[in-house]
Parts: structure tokens; C-alpha cells; sequence
């Protein structure tokens, strides 16, 4: 089993087992508001009280010519929902929160990672998310295991973090390599602290009307807070889901039921982003848009998790 930690790259430990953990410093985020809307949990998703029909600025739309095949040739690209500055303003809240509870308590929230293989996606991921941790105040560590490692190293990996009290979310960075059953290793998780959201338990109640899940899965999450915050009323529409996926697809679509680069390789998104603005009202950037959103998402479960262990308010 190897170990490793991030410090503005990924580097090799070269063997030896144990956990590296940080504490961070607060640095380059300020700011004065000490409430955080991402983490006042489903009763966000309602949203502001808007027409049936959302128009952007500076878009001339006749409503009753929308289903007609030519109604959009005429109409102006949809307006580019900017995804890193509600991520800036969400990790600021989050941090000063974190500030206001180091403050009180002396104690921070800890995030805890497990990335299996050598995915040049996973590694991508995992960094932005540390950064992202290191922004906030979030104490991080990341555990390393080779692609061929037996279930049994990943649960007993699981069962330290479920144990340790300083860490207050657990995430498995998916896809897992197919020799690996993901929904026992996701059960094996303690639902307290799956920040992922994807544990029986907490999907389950995502799905039940009337129940609230510990956590709602912070990619899904971040497709509502952006639409809130974008001004979009959410209650009445028709929405259409992208791709079905465990990870994103089924989560988001539960949570709209009324109630060319150097590395030689790109982010993309799920839809011609090209051809989608020209009929769309709004759109999210790929990068830009939903990811830095996700990541303040995780963050924010991050803190919710550390919130209820410390009984911290």
C-alpha cells in the first residue's frame, strides 16, 4: 500500500504506510458574510419566485412562438452562467465559517480521500479538490493504492477513516478499476460521513418524500445552487436530464421533482456547448461551470459533517 500527499503537486512517498494530513492556513479568500446558503440543505432548492417563462437580459423571446421548429434562428446566444465566481463567493462563506469555528472550538473539518490506480481523470479531480481544501481551511489526506489492490485494502482503508475523528468525510474517487465491487465499498462508508452522498441511506432518502439525506451529492447539488443563483425558479418547469449516472444524472433529477491543452488532454462537458448555446437561455462553461461549483458543494458537506460531530452551530 502507498501513501501520498499533495503539496502543490502530487508526489510519490515511495512506500510505507500511513496518512499524511495538513492544516491549512486561510489564504486568498476574505470576506464578511459568516452564512452559508449551500449548506441550508433542500430548503434552497425552491428558489426565488419568478414567471413560468425565464428570460436573460437583453433577450428578445416570443413565448408564443416557442415551439415552433424556427422559433430560436433569430434569437441571442443563451447567457453563460459563470461558475467560478458563485464557487468564489460559496468557499468564502465556507472559510470564514471554518475561521469562526477554529475560533471557538479550536478544531477544523477533515476530508479524507481514496484514489485506486493510476487514472490520469482521477488524479485531476483529486487535485482540484485538495486545492480546494487548502483554499478553505480543510485539513486533507489522500491514501494511494495500486490498480490491482484486493477489496479487502480498500475496506480496511475505509474502516480507519470511519474510525478516525478527525476526519469527517470520506470520498472514494470513482470509476473504481471493475475487479472492485463500488456498492459494497460505498456501503462499507459510514453514512455520517459520506460527503459523496451516495451511500444507500442517504440516496435513499434523497429519493423518499418527506426525508432529508445527510448529504445530497455535491456535483448534483452545485446544478441546483448555480440555478438559485443564477435567478432561475426551479418549481413548475420541465427539465430534461442529461446522462443517468449514479454520480450525477440520477441525484439531479431527483432533486428537480416538485416537492486542447498542454497536458494532451481536456475537461469536457456532456453536450456541444457550441451548438446548445445558440438555443438555450442559460449555459454553464466547460471548465468554469459546474466543476468549481461541485468542488464547493464537497466542501460545504465537508463542514455540514464537522458541524454535527462537533455539535458546533
Amino acid at each position: 500500500m502507498v501513501w501520498w500527499r499533495y503539496s502543490n503537486r502530487m508526489r510519490g512517498s515511495g512506500g510505507g504506510e500511513g496518512v499524511f494530513w495538513r492544516t491549512f492556513k486561510r489564504k486568498g479568500l476574505s470576506g464578511n458574510s459568516t452564512s452559508t446558503s449551500s449548506s441550508s440543505g433542500l430548503s434552497t432548492i425552491l428558489g426565488p419566485n419568478l414567471p413560468d417563462v425565464w428570460i436573460p437580459r437583453g433577450t428578445s423571446y416570443n413565448v408564443n412562438t416557442a415551439s415552433s421548429p424556427n422559433s430560436f434562428t433569430n434569437r441571442q446566444a443563451a447567457a453563460i452562467i459563470d461558475g467560478k465566481s458563485i464557487a468564489q463567493d460559496i468557499r468564502v462563506q465556507i472559510a470564514n465559517e471554518i475561521g469562526r469555528m477554529k475560533a471557538s472550538i479550536g478544531k477544523s473539518p477533515g476530508l479524507a480521500f481514496v484514489l485506486v490506480g493510476d487514472r490520469r481523470d482521477s488524479d485531476t479531480f483529486i487535485r482540484f479538490k485538495l486545492k480546494a481544501c487548502d483554499e478553505v481551511g480543510i485539513a486533507s489526506s489522500v491514501s494511494k493504492l495500486p490498480e490491482d489492490c484486493s477489496e479487502e485494502e480498500i475496506l480496511n482503508v475505509v474502516t480507519g477513516f470511519n474510525e478516525n475523528p478527525f476526519v469527517h468525510g470520506i470520498i472514494v474517487q470513482l470509476p473504481l478499476p471493475k475487479h472492485l465491487d463500488e456498492e459494497k465499498i460505498i456501503n462499507f462508508m459510514s453514512p455520517e460521513k459520506d460527503v459523496d452522498g451516495f451511500h444507500p441511506l442517504n440516496m435513499g432518502n434523497l429519493a423518499m418524500r418527506g426525508r432529508k439525506p445527510l448529504f445530497i451529492p455535491f456535483a448534483s447539488k452545485a446544478c441546483i445552487e448555480l440555478l438559485l443563483r443564477s435567478g432561475v425558479e426551479i418549481i413548475g418547469k420541465k427539465a430534461v436530464v442529461i446522462g443517468r449516472s449514479k454520480i450525477v444524472g440520477l441525484p439531479t433529477s431527483l432533486l428537480l421533482q416538485d416537492s486542447s491543452c498542454r497536458n494532451g488532454y481536456r475537461i469536457t462537458g456532456d453536450v456541444c456547448f457550441e451548438e446548445a448555446i445558440k438555443v438555450a437561455s442559460a449555459i454553464t462553461p466547460v471548465p468554469g461551470g459546474i466543476g468549481p461549483v461541485a468542488i464547493s458543494m464537497l466542501l460545504s458537506n465537508t463542514l455540514d459533517s464537522a458541524k454535527r460531530a462537533f455539535t458546533f452551530t
